[in-house]
């Protein structure tokens, strides 16, 4: 990739890692109930995850997946579950998680639902479908946009963690914490409803 290329990349990385959506919703809930130091494993599974769906569209699954119909409705299948389920969990979360009685997202977790986000898997077909030139090494190619992802996404996450961390000084309450979950709860399952 050519230096224009690779700006251009960045570019596109950047709308689709800093826009909202469900993992940065997760994100930005995580830091708002457990701080931006205990959502730093949810951020780094967050940028590792859709880093290796980038390494692998530019093998060519992404690809496969994004143009088998009954694939790509299982994926929107189980990630709209995971979203709802999401949704449910924080609309019901204790009050206290705030005083650090809760497990956070983790790195595991957070990596693992990139895998059944449906806009993750468009991002990384579309990323390996104008990125991804023919005649070089897929493999190599893979590995240069999924290096370049990963320091975007990173980056876009933190964003996201921060915002979750300054929205924690304001949720001292119970009625302000319910009210939040309540918040987060609504768009985690709106955001499924656009993947319908």
């Amino acid at each position: 990739m050519g230096t224009q290329e690779t700006a251009a990349f960045v570019v596109f990385a950047t709308v689709a890692a800093i826009t909202p959506g469900p993992s940065n919703a997760m994100l930005m809930a995580t830091a708002a109930l457990v701080g931006f130091v205990r959502a730093l494993p949810c951020v780094a599974g967050v940028a590792c995850g859709m880093s290796l769906m980038m390494l692998i569209a530019g093998a060519g699954l992404a690809t496969l997946i994004v143009g088998n119909h009954w694939l790509l409705i299982a994926l929107k299948a189980c990630g709209v579950a995971f979203l709802l389920w999401l949704a449910w969990k924080t609309a019901f979360a204790p009050l206290s998680d705030l005083e650090g009685r809760v497990k956070a997202t983790g790195f595991a977790g957070a990596a693992a639902f990139q895998w059944i986000n449906p806009k993750a898997w468009l991002v990384s077909g579309a990323a390996a479908a104008a990125y991804v030139r023919q005649g070089e090494s897929p493999l190599a190619q893979g590995v240069w946009i999924a290096a370049l992802f990963f320091a975007v996404a990173l980056l876009c996450g933190l964003v996201w963690l921060g915002c979750g961390a300054l929205l924690r000084r304001f949720l001292r309450s119970p009625e302000r914490r319910r009210m939040f979950n309540y918040a987060m709860a609504g768009l985690l399952a709106l955001s499924a409803a656009l993947l319908v």
